[in-house]
């Protein structure tokens, strides 16, 4: 696992990536601080989390995150935390001590653009009023109800029955605002998969990435994320990078360029 005292470069790049984190929800949130804790309040559309007050030194005690976790509830929002554990590995005994599970997941950045090679899918970047958007939210959500990388049965007429034309409000925003960027693969039933990156300054983090189950193995999810990053380095992002949902996933963002630089932590009470 690579920790804070690795070389200057990968320091720097989670800097930035912590800076980033810091910086995305403020658009679409209100912001408390706690203790050495920011707790970002959603105001509409996504639900958010607390992370570690960006350029804070104060050690975070489990007794600040129990008070955090108290302000979650009162709100009636998740009770959720997100830091990277490279830059305050503390948070995770304090977390835990509070009876939350933590889960760990890989922090990779792209090194290099691989071309994935040539797939049957048409890859397309979508604009806020595109038709397709809720079609392709649909096919991002059935992905991930099905972790993982393994064929499944849900295809083209389950996307269909999920695809919804109302509800989509929050995400057109974000777009026309410059703030998200989606993207969707098409064969000629329609979307097979979708992803998209948030960019803020020179940083962009790719974020939910899925294929349809029926569609997987066949090297759409790669050539997705490397349109993605491609699309990312055209608008002047200089830090792509993205937390896995596994190692197997880690595997296969591996194989576009990504190479893991620390460790993404994450954590939720029980009832969310």
């Amino acid at each position: 696992m690579p920790t804070s005292t690795g070389n200057a470069t990968q320091r720097a790049e989670l800097e930035r990536i912590e800076r980033y984190y810091d910086t995305v929800p403020r658009a679409n949130a209100s912001v408390e601080l706690h203790r050495g804790l920011t707790l970002f309040v959603s105001t509409g559309g996504y639900p958010y989390y607390a992370r570690p007050e960006y350029g804070g030194t104060v050690p975070i005690t489990s007794a600040a995150v129990a008070a955090v976790r108290a302000r979650q509830r009162e709100l009636g929002v998740p009770q959720a935390f997100e830091w990277v554990h490279d830059l305050r590995p503390e948070l995770r005994a304090a977390v835990a001590a509070t009876g939350m599970t933590v889960f760990s997941l890989p922090l990779m950045v792209c090194r290099t653009v691989v071309d994935p090679g040539d797939v049957a899918a048409q890859i397309r970047v979508l604009d806020a009023n595109d038709a397709d958007l809720p079609a392709v939210q649909a096919a991002i959500g059935l992905g991930f109800a099905a972790p993982g990388t393994a064929i499944g049965a849900a295809g083209d007429a389950e996307r269909a029955a999920a695809a919804h034309p109302d509800g989509h409000d929050s995400v057109r925003r974000l777009v026309a605002a410059g703030h998200t960027v989606i993207a969707g693969a098409f064969l000629p039933g329609g979307p097979v998969a979708g992803g998209s990156y948030s960019p803020r300054d020179d940083v962009a983090e790719i974020t939910g990435v899925a294929t349809l189950p029926a569609y997987r193995r066949r090297g759409i999810g790669a050539a997705l994320t490397a349109a993605l990053v491609a699309d990312a380095r055209a608008r002047d992002a200089r830090v792509v990078f993205l937390s896995a949902g596994s190692t197997d996933i880690a595997r296969v963002y591996a194989r576009t360029g990504f190479e893991r630089v620390a460790t993404a932590c994450i954590a939720s009470a029980p009832s969310d």
